[in-house]
């Protein structure tokens, strides 16, 4: 029985121990956060449980021009309807407990022992937790990362916050400045907003959500600008202060911001320190992220890593896969290699923008001939219905064969809706196969049917 040991609990750790005791390995995860990781805890669960939140305030304060009134006579909804956030956070972290509690019933399950504590590498056969030595077979690093951390500008978890406090908030931040305009920045920019309070993004790029679409980063634009969202483009934040009882930004052009509450999302920096992973035989980034292949093979004999840590699309779904590939590669079952190009992924902003496969950053750039069409969702009749005026759906496909390499759909759950040209890209499916599939009509994803019939190449 192959002695496999895992040094990190979230999803890359978790999915991997549940699938190396399918296969009859001996388990045992070393975990110091909580099983689930900051994925469950801190991350992934908390900011989408507390943007549901939001997505509710986005429609109430769009119900006006659907006929929606209060008994109170007010003509906008969105008046009369206020966020207690001590009980949205108190949600949030019930629940991101509650799913940590049954992943960990789950290893149970699985005859997985879990150690608390951290763990370092004593060579690849050997993880140290405390004074305990664990004989390893296989070895996985699953520790993901942390919150970068701007210097001189140190969170002290009440008016300065990364990503990983906002949830002991009690009240709603009444100017937040959101530092930072990728995904994580937009995201809570976009949620925050929501529900009610002033936000000013700083971007230090010309657009918020530099390495996404193009096009639907224009769209969220103009929905922030309209919603009276401040979006400070190409404004580099130089330090964060606080000041009585609010905060200020300093930019490095000298201008200085005002704020309750600030919000650092300047990325994340991998946990690899401390572990004696170089020492080990492990290959590391410049930036400290663990170098691995597609079956997510270390540089040193039977480690393996997976997740925020090896820097490879830093999302919790690519994480659980590696994790799970790591385990297939490494106790002898049938393996298919990481494919970056059917990867889907979501930002969680009003409206969401959901991608797959080929960017139109790569067609723009001549790395390929992919044709494109783009379909509006203003010309969707369930849109309509709805109330929805921003977003569309693009789709990506070979010029000689149809084949379908990639997709863009934002949208009101745009994370439901990429799943059927995911399907479509994984399976190598081409568009007048996408168009041929009935629909539900009215439907939004009627809109992928559409752009796949204008792709449709005659003979």
């Amino acid at each position: 029985m192959a002695r496999v040991v895992i040094i990190g609990g979230g999803p890359g750790g978790y999915e991997a121990a549940s699938a190396a005791a399918q296969l009859g390995g001996e388990v045992t995860v070393v975990d110091s956060d909580g099983i689930g990781g900051s994925a469950v805890l801190t991350d992934c669960v908390p900011s989408k449980t507390l943007i549901a939140t939001a997505e509710v305030m986005t429609e109430v304060e769009e119900a006006g021009e659907l006929g929606v009134r209060l008994d109170d006579g007010d003509d906008d909804p969105a008046n009369s309807v206020r966020v207690d956030l001590s009980v949205v956070n108190k949600r949030v972290k019930a629940l991101a407990a509650a799913q940590s509690s049954g992943i960990s019933r789950r290893l149970d399950r699985d005859n997985v022992r879990v150690i608390k504590g951290r763990g370092r590498l004593d060579g690849p056969e050997t993880v140290v937790v405390g004074d305990e030595r664990l004989d390893a077979d296989v070895v996985l690093i699953a520790t993901g990362a942390r919150p970068r951390i701007l210097t001189g500008s140190e969170p002290d978890g009440e008016r300065i916050l990364t990503w990983e406090q906002v949830y002991e908030l009690e009240e709603l931040p009444e100017r937040l400045i959101v530092v930072g305009s990728g995904v994580t920045g937009a995201e809570f920019a976009s949620a925050y907003d929501a529900l009610g309070s002033d936000v000013v993004l700083v971007s230090s790029r010309d657009r918020v959500l530099p390495g996404e679409d193009a096009d639907a980063a224009a769209v969220l634009e103009d929905v922030f600008k309209r919603r009276g969202l401040t979006v400070l483009s190409k404004s580099r934040a130089e330090s964060v202060q606080r000041s009585g009882d609010g905060v200020v930004v300093t930019l490095t052009d000298g201008r200085k911001v005002e704020g309750s509450h600030a919000l650092l999302a300047v990325g994340s920096l991998p946990n690899t320190d401390d572990m004696n992973l170089v020492e080990s035989g492990v290959s590391l980034t410049d930036g400290g992220f663990v170098q691995v292949d597609r079956v997510s093979r270390t540089t040193a004999r039977g480690v393996y890593a997976a997740g925020d840590c090896t820097g490879v699309l830093m999302l919790a779904s690519v994480a659980a896969m590696q994790g799970r590939i790591a385990m297939a590669h490494a106790l002898g079952d049938a393996v298919t290699p990481l494919d970056q190009s059917t990867v889907s992924a979501n930002v969680f902003t009003a409206p969401e923008i959901a991608t797959v496969g080929l960017s139109q950053a790569v067609v723009d750039a001549g790395g390929s001939t992919a044709l494109v069409v783009k379909v509006p969702l203003a010309d969707n009749a369930r849109a309509k219905m709805q109330g929805v005026r921003d977003g569309f759906v693009k789709l990506f496909c070979l010029p000689n064969t149809g084949i379908v390499v990639g997709g863009v759909v934002v949208a009101p759950r745009a994370s439901e809706l990429i799943h059927p040209i995911s399907l479509a890209v994984g399976a190598r499916l081409t568009v007048d196969q996408v168009a041929q599939s009935f629909t539900v009509y009215p439907s939004i994803s009627g809109s992928v049917a559409e752009a796949a019939r204008r792709l449709h190449l005659r003979n």
